[in-house]
Formats: structure tokens, sequence, C-alpha cells
């Protein structure tokens, strides 16, 4: 595996250095994440543009985790859980819906246990959802733009959670007491 350079403000190649003072007024820190992505300027930008989109959906604070967590752990991703987990804390999300996305243990509502299911559908099936999928998911009270904002967080996901896998991205302090690891492997 290639060994992947954390970058922070100061050595980050020049594109890179306004994406991470950006990351240090959101989050009081360069997220590791963010620090490997600097090596593409392009990548830490669209990553963060995403992130913004992702939270002006018109998805709750508990669905947009949902959609989230959901994603991060159908694709194993050991520094994303611990992230979200910890954002989702600082978001009251309730603690039970944490752990059951975290621990893929049914959800305290048909409604959020509907988006999870769609959601882990539209990953799985790489967007290939049947009428009869669309139509569980829009009967438990969502809409087509629901459908959509799925796909931009998916996209959003797939840019982090893939950089975290091949650049192995140390999860930061902040969220070390919320790491994770699969509990049921995905057969490949």
């Amino acid at each position: 595996m290639p060994n992947f350079e954390i970058y922070n403000e100061k050595n980050a190649p020049p594109a890179s250095r306004p994406l991470l003072e950006d990351s240090i007024k959101a989050f009081s820190m360069i997220p590791n994440l963010h620090g490997v992505m600097a090596q593409a300027p392009g990548l830490l930008e669209g990553y963060q543009k995403l992130h913004q989109l992702a939270q002006e959906t018109s998805f709750t604070t508990e669905q947009l985790t949902v959609v989230w967590q959901t994603i991060n752990v159908e694709h194993e991703c050991h520094y994303c859980v611990p992230a979200h987990t910890a954002i989702a804390y600082s978001q009251n999300v309730d603690k039970d819906i944490l752990e059951a996305l975290r621990n893929e243990t049914p959800l305290p509502s048909p409604q959020l246990e509907a988006l999870r299911t769609f959601t882990l559908e539209l990953t799985r099936q790489r967007g290939l959802v049947s009428e009869e999928q669309s139509e569980a998911f829009l009967q438990a009270g969502f809409q087509n733009r629901h459908i959509l904002e799925i796909i931009l967080i998916l996209a959003q996901k797939v840019m982090s959670n893939y950089t975290n896998h091949v650049a192995e991205t140390p999860v930061d302090r902040p969220f070390t007491k919320f790491a994770w690891e699969k509990k049921t492997p995905v057969a490949r």
C-alpha cells in the first residue's frame, strides 16, 4: 500500500491550503481525512462541497446520520464510522440510533429502518433498485427527492470511504473513543 502523507495548511499543495483553512474553521482542526485528500486539491474541494450539500438536503439530522452511517458501515470505513458517530453525538442524535447503525441492528423507528434499507439497496445494487424497492421507500413517507439526495450523499461517502481504505487514514484523536470494526464482514 502506498504511504500517503497527511498534509497541514503549511505544507499542503498551494491549492489545498485555503481548503484546509476551511477545515480548521469548520472543525477546529484538520481532520486526517482532509489532510490526506489535500494531496489532490480537487478531491478535497469536491468532498467539502458535497459535505456542505449533504447538510443542506431535506433530511433531518437523524435521517442524514442514518444515510451517512449506513454507507460508512456498508463500506466498512474504519475512519468515517467513528467520525460520524462523534458528529452525531455533538448534534444530539439518539444513542439508540447510533448503536443500531454501528451494530447493524434494527432502528427504533420503521421510517428510519426503511431509510437504511433503501440506502443499502441503492449502495449494494449500484443504483439498480427495483420498482418494488423504490415503492416501499416512498410508502414509508419519503419522496423521489430523497432518492436523489441519497445518491448525492453516496457520492460524498465514496470519496471519503475509498480514500480512507487506500490511505489507511489514522482516526483522529477526538474520534478514537468511537473506534469501530464491522461485526459481520461482507462476503467477497
